[in-house]
């Protein structure tokens, strides 16, 4: 099992975490949007007993076990392109992605 981030992605969580005091970035996923999946993304003050964590680059992911068997495999980077910045999922369970990029499918 493994999640990893880009170096872009990876410089952004730094500087959120130590701008506002957090432990970690947290994944997940909710059901929700035209394919069924969308990704969450928040920074954690705590992490859980329950949460799966990860290193990469400095940075502590942690997810929740439920959320875990979405993104299992999944390298997450960050984009800016003009006003947009975003984290973008590069994930090998998603068989199908909507059309906007909110949300996705696993068979």
């Amino acid at each position: 099992m493994a999640i990893t981030l880009t170096e872009t992605a990876a410089r952004r969580v730094r500087y959120y975490l130590d701008k506002d005091g957090g432990a970690a970035l947290r994944l997940g996923v909710r059901k929700t949007g035209c394919s069924g999946w969308a990704y969450t993304v928040t920074l954690s003050k705590s992490i859980g007993p329950e949460d799966v964590v990860f290193e990469d680059r400095g940075v502590k992911v942690v997810v929740d076990p439920d959320s875990l068997p979405y993104l299992d495999g999944s390298r997450i980077d960050f984009t800016a392109d003009g006003l947009n910045r975003t984290f973008q999922f590069d994930n090998p369970n998603a068989t199908e992605e909507c059309g906007c990029g909110e949300s996705f499918t696993i068979d």
